[in-house]
């Protein structure tokens, strides 16, 4: 690389990261000294400010998913371009800039293919850059194109405290609907108050709840990340022609579901979306987070930080995780 290509600080030659030689436990996520990634052609290289964890990095550490090992999470990080690979136009060394569609960010740098990468305002700090991608453009995506959501519209939306949770609540009051939510403590519950849910309801009878708060009628739409312990009364809370969104599984994977399980809950809708289908372009990655930035930046967009760990306690970070003992948007800091 040309002295152009290159910050102007020194880039060491190793760093550390976060590597898991095979798959398990929290424990199994131990820290390691690598060789800090050269930047290929069309990439960046970019020096971590913070990295959102995300409960599929835990179904990647345990061996649900196959990574193939050793094995460095993390998809989701916020930092400043400090060299960049031959070709490179889009991004220079100095931006700010962040992703959801990184890999190996359990670091303290990274190599991104620049058209996984968007720029982030002044106006934003390195954390809330680093806890808004994934989560935010996941809330934003199920609001605007998953279901394209009407004022006066009703929907129930599970664990209301957590990363996505509070993002939907915004969102969803921002589009005019009335927002129901389950939780499962008293403080999660006045975060969900806070985002400005208008019911907030606890798991066990929420079918029933939901019925009376609708006047027997159902939610026009369900979001579901809670998965195998919801589903049955998620479906059972929808209205006829309602719509089930079922997007994450923190309980566990939904048994198979018979398709006439539909039709007499009221012809009902199910999908089960995955981000990568809605952000395949870099422009519309860049279209999503500009609106959410500006949201931020507008005071109509809250993003909770609600743990921060150094980078060598991410064994902890995925335990208190999948422990449900975090509220919004877990980070490791390098």
């Amino acid at each position: 690389m040309s002295d152009q290509q290159t910050a102007s600080t020194a880039i060491p030659e190793t760093a550390t990261a976060i590597v898991a030689e095979q798959a398990g436990g929290p424990e199994v996520l131990t820290t390691a000294s690598i060789a800090v990634p050269q930047p290929g052609p069309g990439q960046a290289l970019v020096r971590i400010a913070a990295t959102g964890v995300n409960f599929i990095e835990t179904y990647q550490r345990s061996g649900i998913y196959d990574v193939g090992f050793p094995f460095t999470p993390g998809a989701e990080f916020a930092g400043t371009v400090v060299a960049v690979g031959d070709g490179v136009t889009d991004v220079a060394v100095g931006d700010r800039v962040a992703t959801a569609h990184g890999a190996r960010g359990y670091a303290q740098y990274a190599a991104v293919d620049t058209d996984a990468l968007v720029p982030v305002p002044d106006g934003i700090d390195d954390e809330t850059a680093a806890a808004l991608p994934l989560q935010g453009m996941t809330a934003h995506l199920l609001t605007h194109a998953t279901k394209d959501v009407q004022p006066g519209e009703t929907a129930l939306v599970h664990a209301g405290a957590g990363g996505v949770g509070l993002l939907l609540i915004q969102l969803l009051k921002a589009a005019g609907a009335t927002v129901y939510t389950t939780v499962s403590t008293d403080e999660k519950a006045e975060l969900a108050a806070g985002a400005g849910a208008d019911e907030v309801l606890r798991y066990a009878g929420f079918r029933d709840r939901v019925r009376e708060l609708t006047d027997g009628r159902g939610v026009d739409v369900v979001y579901d990340g809670v998965g195998k312990d919801t589903f049955d009364d998620s479906l059972a809370s929808l209205r006829v022609r309602g719509l089930m969104v079922l997007f994450g599984a923190a309980s566990g994977p939904v048994p198979p579901v018979d398709p006439q399980r539909l039709n007499t809950g009221g012809s009902l809708y199910l999908t089960r979306p995955t981000m990568m289908h809605y952000t395949t372009t870099a422009e519309d990655r860049r279209a999503r987070m500009a609106d959410l930035f500006a949201l931020v930046e507008e005071g109509k967009l809250d993003v909770r930080v609600g743990a921060r760990y150094p980078l060598a306690e991410a064994g902890q970070a995925h335990t208190d995780l999948q422990a449900r003992r975090t509220t919004g948007k877990v980070l490791l800091v390098p």
